[in-house]
C-alpha cells in the first residue's frame, strides 16, 4: 500500500503523550523520528515503538544513527559502532598476516557493521535509519568530519555499498545523506547556511559520484542544505534542479527523498518551517512571501492537494484490506482528510473573494508538480518540557485538533 502521507514530526518524552498521539493521527504524518532524549533502556523503546504501531501501523520509525558520534542509543547491550572514517582507514591500511586490513576486510567490516546497526533497530520496533553519510571528508567540515568513510568517492562507495548489504540482511533499508554533498563547505548547517561555490560538472565528478554509481542500491536520498549557486540559489532540499533533473533525470534515481530537519539554519532560506516544508515538496514553486494574501493561498491550496492526493490514494486500498482494524482506521482516517479538504476550501474561497486576482495562482498551484514518487519532510524540532506545554496548551484546529494553522 502507498500512501502519501508526506510529514515525519517527533515527540518530546520517552511516551507518548495526548498532544503526540492526536498530532500522529494526523492524516498528513507519515512517520516519527527518534532522538536520544526519547530513549531511557532496550525496554521502554520497544514500549514506545510498540505503542506507535498500536496507534498507526504505517507509520514509519526512524532515527539518526550511524555509529560514532550519531549513534543515539549506546548502552542497555546496543553495540557501540565505530565511526565511518574508522573503515576508510582500514581499507586504506596495509595488510599483514595478523591484522585486518585492506579493501577486503574494510568491505567485510563495513557490511558487518550495517547488519549489527540495522538488527539491534529492527529488534526494538526501529524501522530506518538515516545512513550511510556519502558525503567525501576534504578536512575542512566539522558536522561531517569522522562521520565521513573518507576523501576518495570510489572508496565511499564501495564501503557505503557494504553497509547498505548489511542493513539488508537485518531487514532495514537505507539512506544516502546529504546529497550531493555536505563535505566541502566548513559550514555547519544546524546552525549556518552553506555555501558551495563550485561548479556543477566538479561536483557531480567527485562528491555526487556516489550517489550516480549506488542510484540502484539506495532506497532513499537526504539532499544537503547547501546552497550551490552556480546551480541553483536555493538549497539542494528545495531545488527541483537538484531533485529533479540531476538525482532523478541523469542518476535514474527512483525512491524516496526525505528533507533534512527543516529547523536547521540552512533550512530558513525557504522561510517558515511550514515555507520549508511546501519548497521540500514542491521543488521549484516559490512562495509568494512578498505579498501575505498570495501566500496564504499558496499555504493551503499545496495542502489541500497534498490531502486530496492522499484521500485517493487511501480509498483505493481501502476495499482491498481485509483487516477490519486496518479498514477502521484508513475509514477514519479518510473521514478526517474530508473535512479538512472542506475547510482549506471554504478558506480557500475565502481568500478568492477577498482577492480575486488570486484566481490564476490558485490555478497554477493547483496543477504544480511535485518532486515524487515520495518526498518527505522532515520536521525535527527537538521539544523541550517548556515548549511541549506550550505546545499542549496551544489551541487545537477545530477538525484535527492538532494542527493550529490547518486551514484558517
Amino acid at each position: 500500500m502507498t500512501l502519501h502521507a508526506p510529514l515525519i514530526i517527533d515527540i518530546a518524552g520517552l511516551t507518548l503523550s495526548k498532544v503526540d498521539r492526536e498530532r500522529l493521527l494526523h492524516p498528513l504524518v507519515g512517520g516519527m523520528i527518534l532522538f536520544a532524549r526519547n530513549w531511557q533502556d532496550r525496554a521502554q523503546l520497544t514500549a514506545l515503538c510498540r505503542s506507535i504501531k498500536k496507534l498507526r501501523p504505517d507509520l514509519l520509525i526512524s532515527v539518526d544513527h550511524e555509529g560514532g558520534r550519531v549513534q543515539r542509543f549506546k548502552t542497555d547491550g546496543f553495540t557501540h559502532l565505530p565511526p565511518m572514517r574508522a573503515l576508510g582507514e582500514m581499507w586504506l591500511a596495509e595488510a599483514k598476516a595478523k591484522t585486518h586490513a585492506g579493501p577486503l576486510d574494510a568491505t567485510n567490516a563495513a557490511t558487518a557493521c550495517g547488519y549489527v546497526l540495522g538488527a539491534e533497530l529492527r529488534a526494538g520496533g526501529v524501522d530506518l535509519s538515516f545512513t550511510p553519510v556519502l558525503d567525501l571528508d576534504y578536512g575542512a567540515s566539522g558536522v561531517i568530519g569522522d562521520r565521513a568513510f573518507g576523501r576518495d568517492p570510489r572508496v565511499v562507495s564501495l564501503l557505503a555499498k557494504s553497509v547498505m548489504q548489511g542493513l539488508l540482511q537485518s531487514g532495514m533499508a537505507n539512506c544516502g545523506k546529504h546529497f550531493p554533498g555536505h563535505g566541502f563547505v566548513k559550514a555547519d548547517s544546524h546552525t549556518d547556511i552553506p555555501i558551495d561555490r563550485r561548479s556543477l560538472k566538479a561536483i557531480l565528478a567527485d562528491d555526487a559520484a556516489p550517489y550516480r554509481w549506488l542510484s540502484t542500491s539506495m532506497t532513499s536520498v537526504m539532499p544537503a542544505h547547501v546552497i550551490y549557486p552556480k546551480i541553483d540559489s536555493r538549497p539542494a532540499g528545495f531545488s527541483s534542479k537538484w531533485l529533479n533533473d540531476v538525482l532523478r533525470g541523469q542518476m535514474g534515481f527512483t525512491g524516496a527523498i526525505f528533507s533534512d530537519d527543516l529547523t536547521m539554519e540552512g533550512a530558513k532560506v525557504a522561510g517558515s518551517t511550514l515555507d520549508g516544508a511546501l519548497a521540500a515538496l514542491h521543488g521549484d514553486l516559490e512562495p509568494w512571501r512578498h505579498d501575505p494574501l498570495a501566500e496564504r493561498m499558496g499555504e493551503r491550496v499545496r495542502l489541500r492537494e497534498a490531502l486530496v492526493a492522499q484521500m485517493v490514494q487511501w480509498a483505493g486500498h481501502l476495499e482491498s484490506l481485509a483487516d477490519p482494524a486496518m479498514r477502521r482506521l484508513i475509514s477514519g482516517q479518510i473521514a478526517r482528510i474530508k473535512a479538512l479538504i472542506l475547510r482549506f476550501e471554504q478558506a480557500i474561497a475565502g481568500l478568492l473573494a477577498e482577492a480575486p486576482e488570486l484566481a490564476q495562482r490558485e490555478k497554477l498551484l493547483r496543477s504544480a508538480p511535485g518532486v515524487g514518487p515520495i518526498v518527505a519532510a522532515t520536521l525535527l524540532a527537538p521539544l523541550s518540557a517548556n515548549q511541549a506545554t506550550a505546545a499542549a496548551d496551544a489551541p487545537p484546529c477545530a477538525v484535527c485538533s492538532t494542527l493550529p494553522r490547518c486551514p484558517s
